[in-house]
């Protein structure tokens, strides 16, 4: 009887661990735990609209804002401005970026395009040294790095057109915080530790954030006198209280006495374009991003078109079968982000064949499922360096299903470091996101073609992907967008599958672990709390991988039923971000 006992044990033991042939095939479904309730990571609720900024004071704002009566752009451009006094490393009026707007009654979409632009002096080859190599000092840190702002244009133009409140009324919780100033929270004073030697370069900058010779402490007062003058100005006179006048006069003085190009001319005739989305079909949503002069909506459609060539149930969320198949995807789709998109003013994008599916389909052919194809397969270039994190982005919806997502930036922390004197605010170093040398990468580690060349008044590439989301029939679903250079356009694209394929709520998409390639350099960054056993398989599978530090801030906002149920969440990778619900 015990042998008889051990021989049905013993098979119950070897049936036990025998493994399918089609195991490689095996539904995903199994692996996903189909209850929503169960999820870790939990949305902020809100029952007459969400207000989600990388900062809470500011997403404070954007709530009274609709308090008051306003709609999601009014709270929109209130958190703009806020966010340039109590973000300075990313909030601004001296960068650029992108409105996206969801107008519901009307059902349209809009980008609004207040991107930075080259100087009239601007010239293709001002970073390079005498022996053509290329100045990085020069390129990031100094005046001469700054293209010419745009936030202050893009702002009151969103709220003159498509706002219900006076620019006064929606800056003036700006101009308080400003003006009587607000406690360093922990957030703010790692940013100005991290920033340190950049801030040091200048002597206006360190007058504001240093104290005693040495970064604002938790606890500080920060008041920005310079600053709340600058905005008044704006207050009264709109447009002209920046780009004519005082304003203006003090940036003109200052490129001048630091060797900066911005001139007078460039900020009196800086102008912003109103432009048609990108707008891409994927399952049964409609997804509309940014154009050119950004990459990001173009790559991200062209990413999610690939990938509805494969049946992601036989792709379990996570799995080393689905983080090679979004590698090799991002692979091909950052070549031809870095290759063939410029601003529309200045080359011609080929935006019908990159957002066009059968061209998807090529791509998709060529993808090994088993071995990672090596980017100098796919393009011979050189390998690139570092990374920055930096730009911020907040994501709105109000009671009517209008939606707001909104990215812009500085480029680095805290832009150049340099503030202007007697205006309180930072400059950007956007000049940066221009190839300034083909063949060499930029500080996000993109090597970027001649279609980004710099020249006159041209706006750089950008990878800022502000994205809406909607279902087929056209109703509000969700707005999303991140900073993180060249990382944001993986982060929204990661975001969008995780939400719509593996049915995740924006909470979880957010948290879990992200991952990155960008073609160059040939590597699968990503985060901690990835499994060791996929990372294993990975290797096998021909990837270089790389621990990365936690990069970007995703802010979503989600509606499921207008005037019932509004969700949030911000990153919690970075510290101080706030999903506010809107109660009536």
């Amino acid at each position: 009887m015990k042998k008889i006992a051990y021989f049905l044990l013993k098979l119950i033991l070897l049936n036990s661990l025998y493994v399918h042939p089609s195991f490689s095939k095996i539904d995903s479904s199994q692996f996903q735990n189909t209850n929503k309730n169960t999820e870790i990571f939990k949305p902020i609720f809100g029952k007459n609209g969400i207000v989600v900024s990388e900062e809470e004071l500011a997403s404070k704002i954007g709530v009274e804002i609709l308090r008051q009566g306003g709609n999601a752009i009014d709270a929109a451009v209130a958190v703009g401005y806020a966010l340039a006094v109590t973000l300075p490393e990313a909030g601004n009026i001296g960068g650029g970026g992108f409105m996206m707007i969801w107008l519901n009654k009307e059902k349209r979409a809009i980008n609004i395009n207040y991107r930075e632009k080259a100087p009239f002096l601007a010239s293709k080859n001002m970073f390079l040294s005498a022996n053509g190599n290329l100045d990085t000092e020069k390129l990031d840190k100094s005046y001469l790095s700054s293209g010419v702002p745009g936030t202050v244009l893009g702002l009151n133009y969103a709220l003159k057109k498509y706002g219900k409140l006076p620019l006064n009324k929606v800056i003036q919780p700006a101009i308080e915080l400003a003006e009587n100033g607000f406690i360093v929270s922990h957030a703010l004073a790692q940013s100005l530790i991290e920033s340190e030697d950049l801030l040091s370069t200048s002597e206006e900058t360190k007058k504001i954030f240093f104290k005693n010779g040495k970064p604002l402490k938790v606890g500080d007062k920060l008041i920005q006198q310079d600053l709340a003058k600058t905005l008044k100005l704006i207050s009264e006179l709109g447009d002209d209280g920046f780009y004519k006048g005082e304003t203006a006069n003090k940036i003109a003085e200052d490129m001048k006495n630091n060797g900066g190009i911005i001139s007078l001319e460039d900020l009196t005739k800086y102008n912003l374009e109103e432009q048609n989305p990108v707008h891409g079909k994927y399952k049964n949503y409609n997804i509309y991003s940014v154009p050119p002069p950004s990459s990001g909506g173009v790559t991200i459609i062209e990413m999610l078109n690939i990938l509805e060539n494969f049946d992601l149930k036989y792709y379990p969320l996570n799995s080393a079968k689905y983080f090679h198949l979004m590698n090799e995807i991002m692979s091909y789709a950052y070549f031809d982000r870095n290759s063939k998109l410029g601003d529309p003013n200045f080359v011609k994008n080929p935006l019908d064949k990159l957002t066009n599916k059968a061209y998807a389909k090529q791509i998709a052919k060529k993808i090994n499922l088993s071995k990672h194809t090596p980017s100098i397969s796919i393009e011979k270039s050189k390998d690139s360096k570092k990374e920055e994190i930096n730009t911020t982005h907040f994501s709105i919806i109000d009671s009517e299903g209008n939606m707001v997502s909104n990215t812009y930036t500085l480029n680095f922390s805290f832009g150049n470091g340099k503030v202007v004197k007697g205006a309180g605010f930072l400059l950007n170093n956007e000049m940066g996101d221009f190839t300034a040398k083909l063949g060499s990468a930029n500080s996000y580690g993109l090597v970027q073609g001649e279609k980004n060349i710099i020249a006159p008044q041209k706006r750089p590439l950008s990878s800022m992907s502000p994205t809406i989301i909607l279902n087929e029939k056209s109703e509000p679903i969700l707005v999303v967008g991140a900073p993180g250079g060249s990382r944001i356009i993986s982060q929204v694209f990661n975001f969008i599958v995780r939400y719509i394929d593996y049915h995740k709520n924006i909470a979880t998409c957010i948290a879990t672990p992200k991952f990155h390639n960008q073609l160059w350099p040939d590597i699968f960054f990503y985060e901690e709390g990835t499994s060791s056993d996929t990372l294993e398989k990975m290797l096998k599978m021909g990837h270089k991988i790389k621990l990365s530090e936690p990069f970007g801030s995703l802010q979503a906002a989600e509606v499921k039923e207008i005037n019932k149920q509004y969700f949030g969440f911000t990153d919690p990778r970075t510290e101080g971000g706030a999903a506010i619900g809107f109660f009536q």
